[in-house]
This record gives structure tokens, C-alpha cells and sequence, in this order.
């Protein structure tokens, strides 16, 4: 399953660097496209008390400095008092220009990775859209864009499950946005249309907008993409939004970067820490992959300790091994990330998340592969305290 995962990541950055080469071929077919209704539970990845897509194995094997394992179990909060909103990355490896509204490994797998985690915090709920595909992205690559591609599409489907989800299911309830690549970029858009300055702003918990350049004024968390939302500096801080896109400390963006810059001499890249919100150096909370199954453009990671021992679970954690800090300088500004590795202790010395493309690290890429999953648990232990601070307010209205 994380070979599909992998390979659906092939080229997602495109999007997330502003949606470039897909804005010369936008079509104007939306007004033609039937509407999805979002009433129909087969339109859904994720909902409250289904097995779906967010009811699987997330278990952990802890991986100590001296390399000891020890395995972390996960559980679902059914009573959660929040609410969490995913909109996925670029993954459907559809043949058509925009994909079809039918689940196919690959979005069920990016729901494992990145969000279904959340349901510790939250109760969860996750649309399918008819975003972009890989197979229109390769082909805009190419010179040859596909007739037809439509940005909108994806986009108003969001709406419809947004608007769908306030009237049906919010009942008042705070929310957390969260999305990565062009999950970022829909949910952005959405943000800006339909809640930034408006009265459904008051529900917001926070944005969680991974691997995007989020634009905002130098020297400024507001002002930029958003009007009314500034940057998160602390887990007790509501309607405010994190965002970040993550590189090697020792492999800062490059002048080709798809990532850490915007347009305008006044502008910078979002970047908040989500292991240190006041801007400090702080040490990540990754759930990786283990790897049982990786491959394509990624490498496979080495063992995670000497003398191997076999890992069962799906994922990985490796306290101690990560660091990051947000920094901002002439290579742009976006979120460096330290491996601590030791050669005298047992523990890998390293990680895998960069893209390799015939053998070379593809560096304008960065850690893009990971975004989410190098500060998940840091994530999710932000969300839980952000929640806690929303509801202490609104107790007191």
C-alpha cells in the first residue's frame, strides 16, 4: 500500500508551487460537471462511526536511541468535542484530467498517512473531490497538456462538502482545516471565499496547511492570503493557521526550489514550527512510514537498527532523532529539519522522504513527501490543546 502512496506523490508539488503549469490549461467545463451530493456516504473518505477510510492501523513501533522497541497502540475518540475537515494532496492516478468520485487505494492510503491520526482529537471528516490528477499533471509537464483539465472542478466540490458539512453535521461545533499540496491550495481558496472575515470564522479552530507557500508580509503573520487569519504562535491560540513546507537542514532550498517562496518583493513563505510555535528550534513527533512496502521514488529506509529486527507495524516513531526550526533567509523561508543521527548508538543514523529521480535527489522538492508525517504527533498534540482553549471561550461567552 505505501508503494501506491509513494507514487501518487510523483508530482504533487506543482500544485502546491502555486498551481503553475496547470493554469495554462484550466477549461471551462465546470458549469457542465454535475453537482456531487454530498448526502450520499460513498461521497465521503471519512465520516463519524463508519469503518471507512479513517478506521485502520495506525499502530507504532517506537524505535529508543538504544535500540530497544516498544509498540504504541491507537485509539479513536467517538466522543471528541471538534471537528476535523481534510482535503487530500494530488494522489488519484485516474487516466482522465480530473478524477472520478470513486475511492481508489491511493486516497484511502494518503488517508492513513496524514489524517486519520486526527481521530484522537476530533471526529473526522474527509470529502472526495475531482481534483487534478497525476495523469494531467505529467502531460501539463510535458508540453502536452489534456483537454479539459479543470482546477475549478476539484475546488467547487470542496465547497459543496464544506457547505454541506455546516448545515448538516457542524451543529456549532469548532473545526479544524487541515491539508497538504493541493489540499492546502483548495482549502486556501476556501478560506479566503468563505470564512476569512465572516461569522463562520468564530468556529475556527485552526488551518493546518502543510507543504504550500502560504503568502504573508514580511515581518507579519496576517495581511497576505488571509485578511482576518494571522500565523499560530502558540497551541492555546484559535483561529490562526499553520503552514510550513519542510527541507534538510543541510539542504536548504535551491534557486529552482517549488517551495519556501512567493511572488512579491514584500511577501515571504508561511513557516510556523509545529514542534516550537514561538520559533524555536523543537524536537519533531514523526509517525514515518516503516517501510514493509515502500519504494518507486523514494528510497527504502535502511534498518532502523543494527542488528536488524523485523518491524510489524505500519508506522514508525523515533524520539530524539528530529529536530526542525523555521528559518528565513536568501534560500527562502521554510522549515529545516535535523537528524540528530549517532553512529555509537544502534538507532538509524538517518531517514528517507526526499524524491529520487534516476538515482539523484530531486533537492527542489525538499522533504515534501514527509510534510506531514515528520510533525504529525506534534500536530495532533497542538489540535488537543487548541481545543481545549476554544472551548474554555466559548464557556465564557
Amino acid at each position: 500500500m505505501l508503494r501506491n502512496f509513494v507514487i501518487a506523490f510523483v508530482m504533487i508539488a506543482c500544485l502546491a508551487a502555486g498551481e503553475r503549469i496547470l493554469s495554462q490549461s484550466q477549461s471551462t467545463t465546470t458549469a457542465a460537471q454535475a453537482k456531487n451530493d454530498y448526502s450520499k456516504g460513498e461521497t465521503w473518505l471519512c465520516r463519524p462511526g463508519r469503518q471507512d477510510a479513517c478506521a485502520v492501523d495506525l499502530t507504532t513501533t517506537i524505535v529508543a536511541a538504544n535500540g530497544k522497541l516498544a509498540e504504541e497502540k491507537w485509539t479513536a475518540n467517538p466522543n471528541a468535542p471538534i471537528d476535523c475537515f481534510y482535503v487530500y494532496p494530488t494522489v488519484s492516478n485516474d487516466p482522465t484530467p480530473n478524477s472520478d468520485m470513486n475511492a481508489g487505494p491511493e486516497e484511502k492510503n494518503v488517508i492513513q498517512h496524514q489524517f486519520a491520526r486526527f481521530g484522537s482529537q476530533c471526529r473526522v471528516y474527509a470529502p472526495l473531490y475531482r481534483q487534478v490528477t497525476l495523469t494531467a499533471l505529467r502531460a501539463n509537464m510535458s508540453g502536452k497538456p489534456m483537454t479539459g483539465t479543470d482546477r475549478a472542478l476539484g475546488y467547487n466540490d470542496v465547497v459543496d462538502a464544506w457547505k454541506y458539512y455546516l448545515e448538516h453535521d457542524n451543529q456549532g461545533r469548532g473545526v479544524v482545516l487541515i491539508g497538504h499540496s493541493q489540499g492546502s491550495g483548495v482549502l486556501t481558496q476556501l478560506i479566503r471565499n468563505e470564512i476569512d472575515g465572516k461569522p463562520i470564522q468564530d468556529r475556527l479552530i485552526s488551518a493546518l496547511l502543510l507543504g504550500t507557500n502560504l503568502a504573508v508580509p514580511k515581518d507579519r503573520d496576517v495581511g497576505g492570503a488571509f485578511k482576518n487569519i494571522p500565523l499560530c504562535h502558540s497551541a492555546s491560540q484559535t483561529r490562526c493557521a499553520i503552514a510550513y513546507a519542510s527541507f534538510r537542514e543541510n539542504a536548504p532550498p535551491p534557486a529552482n526550489s517549488l517551495f519556501g517562496r512567493v511572488p512579491g518583493n514584500d511577501m515571504v513563505a508561511a513557516c510556523t514550527n509545529p514542534a516550537a510555535l514561538g520559533g524555536i528550534s523543537g524536537e519533531l513527533h514523526a509517525y514515518l512510514g516503516s517501510g514493509r512496502s515502500s519504494g518507486s521514488s523514494a528510497l527504502e529506509p535502511r534498518p532502523w537498527v543494527t542488528p536488524p529486527q523485523p518491524i510489524n507495524t505500519p508506522f514508525v516513531s523515533v524520539p530524539g532523532l528530529l529536530t526542525a526550526e523555521c528559518v528565513s533567509n536568501e534560500k527562502g523561508s521554510y522549515l529545516a529539519v535535523t537528524v540528530h543521527g549517532n553512529p555509537k548508538d544502534p538507532r538509524t543514523d538517518d531517514i528517507v522522504g526526499d524524491i529520487i529521480v534516476g538515482g539523484q535527489v530531486q533537492a527542489n522538492w525538499g522533504l515534501h513527501l514527509i510534510d506531514a508525517n515528520l510533525a504529525m504527533g506534534n500536530l495532533i498534540d497542538i489540535v488537543g490543546q487548541q481545543s481545549k482553549a476554544y472551548l474554555a471561550k466559548q464557556k465564557k461567552k
